[in-house]
């Protein structure tokens, strides 16, 4: 029997974090691989890079939960949380910066590849599209401003500031009979009881907030004595209650004060926490993503209206780049309904959709006419992110190649571009056919 993206994903994670933690210096060297930027020269003699379509998640936050929440409840009064200067789900200082960064990074990317030139206003090449979310829109606006300092290309917004864009919201906007059922047994047939999967991670990250010193104790012990379920609702967001909600709370909480906090050892609450350690309390919210937004059916009906999106600016004769930003859901979800092999990746905390990272469409032109497309995921590693290093040609982010079931790649790795417009059109028709 086929095995679906969720199912890969779940079996894959596992592995992923077993070799991470047996070692981390192979995933090392694949940060100074710079293959997908400096092709070999017969690929240059036979493709020019005609278009890119980015899909990025926005970068740095602060915790979408603020002061009197689960955190404080189910931490030891003693431990001080980071202290953040914006509002709850706000873009930081921090995260500003760094997609700055990773702006200039792309800056130079185009402009070797000859796309800035051709940039001006109003003239449709370039298009800025993000949630109208604070975070999204000012990663966008930052973004957009790092590739084109001083020229404040529009950043479109195309509902109220602070509201969710129905193309970016993640939401069940069809609810047929049969749907939740059906939903639920792909859960379940992925990966069983939602909370067995991460209970190590549990007792990783209760142990690291003092819970059995907590204002909830003993009342709660652990996460695992709430057991965790899935439900749905018509033109609103996967919802679930239990466990793995509280603990996806805290676990995102800590990785952002990871990312923020320049002392590692008070990041972790005194604790001494080693890489793998990291991928293991990061993996807890990963999991959730995972389990409400990638399931077959779930994934096709969150993402359809984003699948239409991109699949459009592909078939755009005019466009040559486009930039939409939203969230970590979007990129799992958009990702699942495409039928994404499973992909591990190198020097990060978040093997899945780390904060800030970008799926790249880049379509191709052969001497022979034909229109192939190459598809990567770019992230800054924790590393970078922690030191806010530079990034460039000579220091660039990480890149994965991600691959898609069943399609069938050329001597270069190219799919045809034909085949790559035909996913997206199954997976934008299955919202129809789904049951």
């Amino acid at each position: 029997m086929k095995r679906t993206f969720f199912q890969r994903f779940i079996g894959f994670s596992a592995i992923a974090l077993l070799l991470w933690a047996c070692n981390p210096g192979q995933a090392q060297e694949s940060l100074n691989q710079t293959e997908w930027l400096e092709r070999a020269d017969d690929f240059q003699d036979k493709y020019e890079l005609e278009q890119m379509v980015v899909l990025s998640r926005h970068n740095i936050r602060t915790p979408l939960v603020g002061k009197g929440s689960v955190l404080s409840r189910v931490t030891d009064p003693s431990y001080q949380w980071f202290q953040w200067e914006d509002p709850a789900s706000y873009l930081t200082a921090k995260g500003q910066r760094l997609e700055a960064k990773m702006g200039s990074f792309f800056r130079e990317w185009l402009t070797k590849k000859g796309f800035t030139n051709q940039y001006a206003a109003g003239n449709g090449k370039f298009r800025f599209y993000a949630n109208a979310k604070q975070r999204c829109q000012l990663t966008a606006r930052t973004f957009a401003d790092a590739v084109f300092p001083g020229m404040t290309p529009e950043v479109e917004m195309k509902v109220e500031f602070d509201k969710m864009d129905p193309v970016f919201n993640p939401q069940i906007t069809k609810l047929p009979e049969g749907f939740t059922e059906k939903a639920q047994k792909e859960i379940s047939a992925g990966m069983g009881d939602i909370d067995a999967h991460v209970v190590s991670q549990y007792k990783l990250i209760e142990n690291m907030i003092g819970i059995t010193r907590s204002p909830a104790y003993p009342d709660t012990t652990s996460f695992s004595q709430y057991p965790s379920s899935v439900g749905f609702k018509l033109n609103a967001e996967p919802f679930m209650n239990g466990g793995l909600k509280m603990a996806c709370t805290v676990s995102d909480a800590l990785v952002l004060q990871y990312y923020e906090e320049p002392d590692a050892r008070k990041a972790a609450f005194g604790y001494e926490m080693g890489a793998d350690d990291w991928v293991n309390v990061a993996l807890v919210k990963e999991w959730y993503g995972d389990v409400l937004f990638t399931a077959p059916s779930v994934a096709v009906n969150v993402a359809h209206p984003l699948l239409q999106t991109m699949l459009s600016e592909l078939q755009q004769d005019n466009r040559i780049f486009t930039f939409l930003c939203g969230h970590d859901s979007n990129i799992g979800s958009v990702l699942a309904a495409l039928d994404t092999r499973a992909y591990d990746l190198p020097e990060t905390i978040e093997k899945h959709t780390p904060i800030g990272s970008k799926v790249v469409i880049e379509k191709f032109k052969a001497k022979d006419g034909k229109e192939y497309a190459d598809i990567w995921i770019i992230y800054a590693s924790t590393s970078q992110i922690r030191s806010e290093s530079a990034m460039s040609y000579s220091q660039p982010p990480v890149a994965v190649r991600l691959q898609l079931e069943g399609l069938m790649e050329n001597a270069d790795g190219l799919y045809l571009l034909s085949d790559v417009e035909n996913r997206f059109a199954e997976a934008i028709n299955a919202y129809d056919v789904s049951l």
